[in-house]
């Protein structure tokens, strides 16, 4: 028992990481509201990043600046891979732009449909199909 807690505890951003998958995708799904959706989305998004950071790190290794001279051996082991990080910080970016968008086009279904909930906008388009037809 105590060896299943000591992994469970070092292993805690992962858990946090499923924790916030879970809210996520539990907001996409089971939500009618469309903004309820688009924050469950970036909830989602969220966790994805973080997930990414916490299997990048590296512990014990150092930033990918050489300070020695020529002719030191150089262990590439020693030196954190930057990408992950920096992919992250682009995935960061489209996150937000994403989020924007979305909120936008939100706004702008209130604004055609007088509501955001998701039952009553499609049965309003079903409605304005029909009577076109």
């Amino acid at each position: 028992m105590e060896e299943l807690t000591t992994l469970v505890m070092a292993k805690y951003n992962y858990w946090g990481v499923v924790i916030l998958l879970g809210i996520g995708l539990y907001a996409m799904i089971a939500k009618n509201n469309l903004v309820k959706k688009i924050i469950g989305m970036n909830i989602f998004q969220t966790a994805i990043i973080l997930f990414y950071i916490s299997i990048s790190t590296k512990y014990g290794a150092s930033i990918p600046i050489i300070h020695h001279g020529h002719g030191h051996t150089i262990h590439p082991a020693d030196y954190m891979n930057p990408l992950p990080h920096v992919l992250m910080l682009t995935a960061i970016v489209v996150s937000v732009a994403t989020l924007g968008v979305a909120l936008a086009l939100a706004v702008r279904i209130y604004n055609h449909h007088d509501t955001l909930e998701e039952d009553e906008v499609l049965s309003q388009l079903t409605t304005d199909e029909s009577t076109q037809a």
